[in-house]
C-alpha cells in the first residue's frame, strides 16, 4: 500500500500524519519544535512513520506546512497553514464553513467555500495576547505549567479581568489580582475569556458563518470552547483528544494524498469528533 503525509511545523510543536490511500489516519506523531526544524520535522516524521508502520519508500507524496514549513527535508511542496488547517477541518466536518485556529504564537480565522478552499482570513496582531503564548505565560507567572492550564481554569468560581491588550503586561495583571486575593484559578479564566474576546473579533472581522469547526492546541480546553460556543451559539465542532493540534498536518496529507492517489476521499467514522453547541451547554 502507498501513502500520503503532512508535517506541520509550528512555533511550539512539530505534527505529522500518515494517511492511507482511501484517506484513512495510518499514524500521527508530535513533539516541540525546538530551534532545529528540518531535525525536528524528520524526527517526528519518522515516528508518524513508526506508528503507522509505514517505510518512508511508502510514502508515495509528502507535503510540509506551518511556518517552519520551508525547513521540511524531502517534501514535494509546501502550503500555508491557513490552506491546511482549512482542509483538516473539512476532513472531519465537510460543511465547516468558518474555521478558527488558535496556536501558540498566532491566532487565525478563515471563511471557507462549499469546497473548503479559503474564502478569507484574518491573523491577531503582533502582539502574542491573542494567542496561547499569553495563557502560558500566565501560567507560568502563577507557578504552573502548559499542561497545569485546562484544570487550572476548570476550578475558577469567579473569572477576574484582564485587558488582554498585551502579554509583556501579563506579569504586573497577574501580581495586581493576586496582591487583590484573587485566586489563581480566576486569574487563569480571566485569561482565556480575554483571549475569547479577541478570537470572536477575528471571526466577526472575516463575516464568520455557520458551521464553525475550533482547531490548535490552545482548543484542546474545554473551558475556552465552552465560551466561545457561548458567544456564538449554534453547533460547533471540535475534534477530540490532541486532534486539534493535528488540523494543519492532517490537512497537509489530504492534499498530498489528492496529489498522489487523485481519488475521492472516505469520510471518516466521525465518532471520533465531539460537537458541542450552545442548546447543549445549557
Amino acid at each position: 500500500m502507498r501513502y500520503a503525509a503532512g508535517v506541520d511545523v509550528g512555533s511550539t510543536y512539530t505534527k505529522a500524519v500518515i494517511l492511507t490511500e482511501d484517506g484513512q489516519i495510518a499514524g500521527k506523531a508530535m513533539a516541540r519544535s525546538g530551534f532545529r526544524l528540518a531535525e525536528a520535522s524528520q524526527n517526528v516524521l519518522n515516528l508518524a512513520l513508526a506508528n503507522a508502520g509505514v517505510a518512508r519508500d511508502d510514502v508515495a507524496y509528502l507535503i510540509g506546512t506551518g511556518y517552519g514549513r520551508f525547513q521540511v527535508p524531502t517534501r514535494n511542496v509546501q502550503v500555508t497553514d491557513l490552506t491546511a488547517a482549512a482542509r483538516g477541518a473539512s476532513f472531519f466536518f465537510p460543511k465547516t464553513r468558518t474555521v478558527l485556529d488558535v496556536g501558540g504564537q498566532t491566532m487565525k480565522a478563515s471563511r471557507l467555500d462549499e469546497a473548503g478552499r479559503v474564502r478569507s482570513f484574518r491573523l491577531n496582531d503582533k502582539c502574542a495576547a491573542g494567542t496561547g503564548a499569553f495563557l502560558e505565560k500566565t501560567a507560568r507567572y502563577l507557578g504552573y505549567g502548559t499542561e497545569d492550564i485546562g484544570p487550572l481554569a476548570a476550578l475558577s468560581r469567579d473569572p477576574v479581568p484582564i485587558s488582554g491588550v498585551c502579554a509583556v503586561f501579563a506579569e504586573s495583571e497577574v501580581i495586581n489580582h493576586l496582591s487583590l486575593g484573587a485566586s489563581p484559578a480566576d486569574i487563569m479564566q480571566g485569561s482565556i475569556v480575554s483571549l475569547v474576546a479577541r478570537s470572536v473579533q477575528l471571526l466577526r472581522r472575516v463575516q464568520m458563518e455557520p458551521e464553525f469547526t475550533l482547531v490548535g492546541g490552545i482548543l484542546r480546553f474545554p473551558s475556552m470552547v465552552s465560551l466561545i460556543v457561548e458567544k456564538l451559539g449554534g453547533t460547533v465542532n471540535v475534534l477530540k483528544d490532541d486532534m486539534p493540534q493535528y488540523a494543519a498536518a492532517l490537512g497537509a496529507a489530504v492534499l498530498a494524498r489528492r496529489r498522489a492517489f487523485e481519488q475521492p476521499v472516505v469520510r471518516p467514522d466521525l465518532g471520533g469528533r465531539s460537537v458541542w453547541s450552545s442548546a447543549a451547554q445549557s
